[in-house]
């Protein structure tokens, strides 16, 4: 393919209106920079959670084929007919896939902060990162510390800003602790050293005693496993301990959202003056950040009415909160960058790798512990 960047791969998605996902690699050209863009080859780029909403979409993986060949594989699957409706936004548009990833810059426009970039190893973010080559705007780049590899950078972006916002938001809404689930994740992990740094109370919520053990093992004090008898009792006593009135779920269906609820109310209540039929007045607010179970989130509705409910994303927050403040989270990230931020992977593929059915089959489980990392250029 392209040795000088002027063309490379890129993996590519597409959900057809026929119920078909097809995953496929093709030749695309480079865009040449213009005055403010750089060219980077990219080197590593991770397999995010977020990125398989889109790689995969709603298909059923269980029905996955192999085809095509060896230097362009294709992979298809079938999206099963009551998912359809969910995909209409996407039917028949091949879409490119892969959120952040690291590289270096190889060719340059013409304005003095382009040409600052050429030769530097950079982290991007700004999609199609599952490409050789991406063109992108020099002010998006974040140049990494002397002696970073792509592979330290490559997710200096989702999972560093989404735990840092996680915390950012806990302080500007008033809380002093804060709940996670899924904590045993890459994320959590990050979460957990970020607290322990900045000496803020964590609880996190897991769903097996290896998950804890994880955990527990960077320093986390207080680990709930929701799949033990005494969960509600471990839970709620971890609630009083910190006092945390605030969650960030990446769960989404089932009762853990109202149980995290009513663990709050009845934590709030053991250090009331006061007896209130309404229930507490303290507000006790869960943040949905992610989707690992599709189905309803029930509520029992066992925590008075103070209390709130809302979605939680990376992209709208960093807006929010404005580009002074985003820039100070981004040089936390690049300060820790192989310390707090550090990422593990457990394989390093090529694009042609990646689209293995059974690559494909770990990563698509989503499963704690195992992170996947692709080297576009990989030989």
């Amino acid at each position: 393919m392209g040795a000088d960047g002027k063309s490379g791969l890129q993996l590519r998605s597409l959900i057809k209106k026929s119920g078909e996902l097809e995953i496929s690699l093709a030749e695309v050209p480079t865009p040449e920079p213009s005055a403010d863009e750089v060219v980077v080859r990219i080197e590593a780029t991770p397999i995010n959670p977020s990125d398989l909403g889109l790689l995969v979409g709603a298909a059923d993986m269980s029905t996955a084929k192999a085809g095509g060949t060896k230097e362009l594989p294709v992979i298809t699957a079938t999206v099963p007919e009551r998912a359809m409706r969910a995909m209409a936004g996407r039917l028949d548009e091949s879409m490119a896939v892969g959120n952040e990833g690291a590289g270096v810059v190889i060719r340059t426009g013409s304005s003095e902060a382009a040409k600052a970039l050429m030769g530097k190893t950079v982290a991007v973010i700004g999609g199609a990162m599952y490409s050789q080559y991406r063109t992108i705007r020099a002010g998006d780049c974040l140049v990494l510390p002397e002696g970073a590899t792509p592979a330290d950078g490559a997710s200096c972006f989702v999972n560093p800003l989404t735990s840092l916002g996680m915390v950012e938001t806990m302080r500007r809404e008033g809380h002093k602790a804060l709940v996670h689930t899924a904590a045993a994740s890459n994320l959590g992990q990050m979460l957990n050293k970020i607290c322990l740094k900045d000496g803020i109370a964590l609880v996190n919520i897991v769903r097996s005693a290896e998950q804890a053990d994880i955990l527990r093992k960077i320093g986390a004090k207080h680990v709930v496993d929701s799949t033990a008898a005494s969960f509600t009792e471990d839970l709620t006593a971890a609630l009083i301990e910190t006092g945390a009135t605030i969650a960030f779920d990446a769960i989404g269906g089932g009762k853990l959202v109202g149980q995290i609820l009513g663990g709050m109310e009845v934590a709030v209540n053991k250090t009331a003056k006061v007896y209130s039929r309404y229930g507490s007045s303290v507000h006790k607010q869960v943040y949905i950040y992610g989707m690992l179970d599709a189905g309803p989130t029930e509520l029992y509705r066992t925590f008075g009415m103070a209390w709130g409910i809302g979605g939680w994303l990376l992209t709208p927050f960093l807006m929010k909160i404005g580009a002074a403040d985003g820039a100070k989270l981004r040089a936390r990230v690049v300060a820790e960058l192989k310390t707090t931020f550090a990422s593990h992977y457990t394989q390093v593929v090529s694009l042609q790798e990646a689209l293995q059915l059974s690559h494909l089959a770990v990563y698509g489980k989503r499963a704690t512990g195992e992170k996947y990392l692709i080297n576009p250029n990989k030989a």
